[in-house]
């Protein structure tokens, strides 16, 4: 069986690697001062930075189920007998709802996974999903390969300041440092697609030595061969900096790349914000 994989923009896996895999990508909007655009095609990181430093109101939504359909459709011309649609957790965005109400009027069966992650954690996920679906997999074996490494990967942040994520309504548990907010500078991590608290720190530099710290800490109890992903937003030289100190403490990372934040996810984050995804590879 034909098995064809189908994630959405917020996975932000490098154009070269979608287009090596045949992936499909369905892009999230985010709105700026009252105009919407999609993630990846008409607004890029720089201009949401910009925006969030002026204090400018931004939104984010997900794609509409056509979006989706028209992603299947084009997944079903090209031969797929079978779609697997990996999205960013359900409790973070409401994507995941719009590509099962796609699936509904797809011309194939598709099955939608919940990777509750985002990121690069979300697209190693989806390219393991999609070498096992080149192998001949069936979609069934394809899903669960997806669900497993994206519930194995561990994904930690430190974010300059918790404003962005409270306006944006995706700070959850971590609410609880909103009240010490100016004075610390937090810690937080992914446990099943919810932001939660990890540490609170005094200084930037001493959070970025935690990342690196919970990242090696993730690599061990992995106990074998991981791939890992350095965001940022905006923040490109400390993200290369933490990136090249990973490098050299780990010996079981098949790579270590620094990949930008789009713009959907840098709208909740905020600009100064690194992220650290270790995927255990299958």
């Amino acid at each position: 069986m034909s098995v064809a994989l189908v994630t959405d923009s917020t996975a932000y896996l490098p154009a070269a690697v979608v287009d090596a895999h045949g992936i499909g990508v369905v892009p999230l909007h985010v709105v700026i001062a009252g105009t919407e655009f999609s993630e990846g095609v008409d607004v890029s990181t720089a201009e949401v930075a910009t925006a969030l430093r002026a204090f400018k109101p931004v939104s984010t939504s997900r794609p509409a189920p056509q979006a989706f359909l028209e992603a299947y459709e084009k997944a079903a011309a090209g031969g797929a007998e079978a779609i697997v649609s990996v999205h960013i957790s359900a409790d973070m965005s409401s994507t995941v709802e719009s590509a099962h109400l796609a699936a509904q009027q797809s011309p194939v069966p598709v099955t939608v996974v919940d990777s509750r992650s985002l990121g690069m954690a979300m697209g190693y996920a989806v390219v393991s999903a999609a070498e096992l679906a080149a192998g001949g997999a069936s979609a069934e074996e394809v899903a669960a390969v997806a669900r497993s490494r994206s519930e194995a990967s561990t994904v930690v942040f430190y974010v300059d300041t918790l404003e962005h994520l409270r306006r944006g309504g995706r700070i959850g548990a971590a609410s609880a440092l909103l009240g010490s907010a100016l004075a610390i500078k937090p810690i937080l991590g992914l446990e099943d697609g919810h932001i939660r608290p990890l540490e609170k720190v005094r200084t930037s530099s001493r959070a970025l030595a935690r990342l690196e710290e919970l990242s090696v800490a993730a690599v061990d109890a992995a106990g074998g061969d991981v791939d890992i992903a350095v965001h940022h937003l905006d923040s490109a030289a400390r993200a290369e900096d933490l990136a090249a100190r990973i490098r050299d403490r780990v010996s079981t990372a098949g790579e270590v790349v620094v990949v930008e934040l789009g713009a959907v996810v840098g709208a909740h984050v905020g600009p100064g914000t690194l992220a650290v995804a270790v995927s255990p590879r299958p």
